[in-house]
Order: structure tokens, then sequence, then C-alpha cells
């Protein structure tokens, strides 16, 4: 049998097959690495991006096809000096796979002295990189430049039912813009939806403003109540909760777990709690861990049974059509059908836009309730405004045309993502993958991904990150009131840095994470 050992005279051959159970990582990688090279040259994989566990998936998964590598002895010399040189360059980069609470004090104060070294250079590099938002890059901006050329000063600029978009009136949006973000939302019937300007959470903040000041379809303004509280499930998305703080709202954390909200605390605040009024939610590819509601966790919603009459959940749904992968994909069951089943049809507001399909400074976007709450948001906005932008849902109906149109121009915009979250999870799980000092999502579609790293850590993190030229979002960002109680969660936005860019600030943020974490476990 042909094996590689551990042993001073790790190269031996017998007869037989290659036994991958029998050998190290080191050597399985270098393996396969050499024969992929020899034998399939036309199917190279780039295996340092891989986590140790999918590594010898891939390892076993090749080999069931590759399952007679016959090797020479001079082939097997060559993969052994392969395997010092990895070995080698690993020890140079302070990368270990064993676990950094396994070391003893003088193996970390060593790796901190190299880590140190390496954290000086990377310094010396004078980076100006921005991770904190989750922001388009160029190349997706430059993507949908075309829409410009829609509209011209020859265009036709009646909508379908002959409406004058160029003029007033139309307030609830012009019918193919609700029929397209109807669409979009699951398939809401489009007399539900109001169409405004370019950005949902502009209308998330009118809503919960006037809640505050008229209150909910009759019941009591808020302001005129001695306590409202509003349920936030963490991490979460700190524009909700600057929202929610704004109004002198008080904000209570609920767990997130990769089917949702804790479910459990959801109902308990929900039912015996009147001054809880509502919960944020983003359902699909939550912020920032990229977690979807599962179907029971959607049905639950639809069935609490509020305490208060004008609790409302707040359906944030910025990311419904914002999948990486074509063949591999969250589902989200649409939740307002599931609150009409459930006897609850006015107890969901539900918010979406085209902000990061078409340009975030000039999308268009949509509001989504039952007819009861789309009635009574209507005669606000009818004091409020004539009508929104037309001109722009004109446009963008006309680029799209339908939910296909939609489709087509979302794989565009996955096809420039995919790489960056791909590179940015391969560098995590190579430096990262082993050492127990950090965790992190892998999320099949939205804008970020969600990193938990040793408790106490993460300010810290984000500092030594912006030290050396990487801006992050702040630590505690998260979560209510900027406070993290485990100082644990990082935000990662890999989605505005170009590739370069990108793999200098990832390799750069696993640094941090190193040092900040050897740190702690000297000063313990």
């Amino acid at each position: 049998m042909t094996m590689l050992n551990s042993d001073k005279n790790p190269v031996e051959k017998s007869t037989g097959f290659f036994a991958p159970t029998e050998a190290t990582l080191c050597d399985l990688q270098v393996v396969l690495l050499y024969t992929m090279n020899r034998k399939r040259k036309d199917s190279q994989k780039k295996l340092s991006h891989l986590h140790t566990c999918e590594m010898e998936k891939f390892i076993v998964e090749y080999l069931a096809v590759y399952d007679c590598i016959q090797l020479s002895r001079k082939e097997l010399d060559t993969i052994y000096i392969r395997r010092l040189q990895i070995h080698r360059l690993r020890e140079r980069n302070g990368v270990t796979m064993k676990a950094y609470r396994e070391m003893n004090r003088e193996e970390l104060l060593s790796l901190k002295e190299e880590l140190d070294k390496q954290f000086a250079d990377a310094k010396g590099k004078g980076l100006k990189l921005d991770m904190s938002r989750g922001k388009p890059g160029l190349e997706q901006l430059d993507m949908t430049m075309d829409i410009m050329d829609v509209l011209d000063s020859k265009t036709d600029m009646r909508n379908e039912e002959g409406a004058d978009t160029r003029n007033y009136g139309l307030m609830t949006g012009i019918s193919e813009a609700r029929h397209l973000m109807s669409d979009m939302m699951g398939g809401i019937p489009a007399e539900n939806v109001i169409v405004y300007g370019n950005s949902s959470l502009s209308i998330m903040y009118d809503t919960i403003s006037r809640c505050v000041t008229h209150g909910v379809m009759g019941s009591t303004p808020w302001c005129k109540l001695d306590h409202v509280k509003f349920l936030c499930p963490a991490p979460g998305y700190d524009r909700h909760f600057a929202i929610t703080e704004l109004f002198g709202i008080e904000m209570i954390t609920i767990p997130m777990t990769p089917a949702g909200p804790d479910m459990d605390l959801v109902e308990k605040y929900v039912s015996e709690d009147p001054a809880v009024k509502g919960i944020w939610c983003v359902p699909k590819y939550s912020n920032p861990q990229g977690y979807t509601y599962s179907d029971e966790t959607v049905r639950r919603f639809a069935a609490l049974k509020p305490a208060a009459k004008d609790f409302r959940i707040y359906w944030d749904n910025a990311y419904s059509i914002h999948d990486l992968y074509d063949d591999n994909k969250d589902e989200l069951l649409e939740i307002l059908s599931e609150c009409e089943k459930a006897g609850n049809p006015d107890m969901v507001y539900e918010f979406s836009s085209l902000s990061k399909v078409t340009f975030s400074g000039a999308g268009i976007a949509a509001f989504a309730s039952s007819k009861a709450n789309v009635e009574e948001t209507k005669k606000f906005m009818s004091i409020m405004t004539i009508g929104y932008d037309k001109i722009n849902q004109l446009r963008h109906v006309r680029y799209f045309k339908n939910a296909e149109g939609l489709k087509a121009h979302m794989q565009k915009h996955a096809a420039i993502l995919r790489p960056k979250f791909e590179a940015v999870l391969g560098i995590l799980d190579k430096e990262l993958g082993g050492l127990g000092i950090g965790e992190w999502t892998k999320p099949l579609g939205g804008y970020f991904i969600s990193f938990e790293a040793m408790e106490g850590c993460a300010k810290a993190i984000v500092a030594k990150c912006r030290e050396a030229g990487v801006v992050m979002t702040g630590a505690g960002a998260t979560f209510p009131y900027g406070k993290d109680p485990k100082d644990s969660n990082i935000r990662i936005a890999p989605t505005f840095p170009n590739a370069q860019e990108l793999e200098a600030a990832a390799e750069l943020f696993v640094l941090c994470v190193k040092l900040v974490s050897v740190e702690k476990l000297l000063a313990a």
C-alpha cells in the first residue's frame, strides 16, 4: 500500500492503492495537488481555500474517481519535499493547525512575536480600504448604467394606463411598478403594494414616526404611553436600531439562530407585554449573519397572539432576490398570506427596494401590507406628498419589464459578488480554520458575513484593522445601543472593494484576529 507517514522515514512505498486515512492533512493536500497537476490539469482547484473537513471531503470524492494513483519513488520524494515546503511556509506565516488554546505560554509568546512583525509590515503598506458598509462595488454600478438609456427626450412618458408620469398623481405608484415590486416580494397582490422613492429605510422611519405621533389604526399614539418596547433580533441591522433609539423606544435583544429569531422568547414577550409594539426582521439573508427564516419560524410569526392590538412585525425583506447561487439558494415563506391564514392579516408591515439592484441612491422602494394598513398609510401619504418620482418608476419597469428580467439582472450581480464572498471565506478557512479563535457564517446570499471572535476581542480586532488601514463596521453596531454583551461579533462587508483590495483587507483582518486572540490568551 502506498502511504505517507509522518515519522523520520515518511515516504514508504509498497503495493496497492493510496490510503487517505493513513496520511496527514498536509500529505493529502500535496498528493492531491501533485496528482491533479500530473493527471488532470484541466480540473485544478485552489485547495488552500478549503477548510479541513471540506479538504478531506474533496479528497475522498477525488480519489473515488481516481482511486488507483500509482506513484513512483521519485514522485513520492518530490511530494515529501513539497510537504516540507508547505510546513515551512506555514511556520513562516505564523500559521499553525494547533488550536491557540492548546498552546503553552512559550508557544503563544513566540507566535505573538511573529504576528507583531507581520502586523508592522502590514501597517507599512499604507492601506486605505473600506469594508464598513454593504455597498455595491463599482463593477455592479457600471453594469447597470444602460438603465439610463431607457428614457430620453423622445420617450412616451405615459404608463400602460395612459397616465403621464411627468405630472402629479398616482400617489401609490404606477401600476406597472406596483406589479413589479409585488412579484419581487413573493407574489403579494399589487393592490397591497405602495411604491415610494428610492429608500425603504425612509419608509420604515416614517412608519415608526407616524406610530409615535398618531398611533396605529386608532390606537393610542406611542408618544402618550409610559413605555414602548421593540424586539430586536441580534446580531442585526444597525440602522433599524438607530431608528427606534432615536424615538426613545426601549429595545430588547432577541438572540438569532440559523432558523431566525428565538421564537420562544418572541412569543413570550409579544403575548405577555402590551408595551411591546413591534419587532425588526430581515427574514432572508439576514444582516449580518445571512440566515433565512425557516418555514416554521414564519408560521410562528404569523400565529403570534399580541397583547398589544397595535403590535406590528416590521419585515424588511431587503435581500429577497439577492442569491449568490442560482442552484443553491434559500427560500422564504411569504408572510402576508401566512398571517391572513392565521387570522392576523394586519400584523405585518413589509418593506423592500431595488437599491442594491440598480443604483443604491436611485432605485425604487415599496411598502406592502393588508388592505386596512395600506388604506391607513394612504391617508397620511395624501397629506405628505402628491406622488413620488414616477419617471424613475417607469424607467425601472421598462428596463426590467418583468420578474424574469429582474432575475436575469440579479444573476449578473451574483457573478460579481460570488467570487468576493468565496475569496473572503477561503481566507478565513485557510488562515483561521482549526485555530479555535473564531467562527463565521457562510451565507448563500445577501451582503454580509458574520464573524464571531473570542469573547472580549471584537473591539480590539476592529481597532487593529483601522490602525493598519482597513475600516470595518464598528464593533457592537449589530446590537441595540451599539453594545455587544460578549464583544465578539464583527460584520464583514465584502461587496465594495475590488478583488485585490478585498484580498488585502481579508488577510489583514485574519492577522488582526490572530494577534488580538493571542494577546487575550496571554492576558488570561
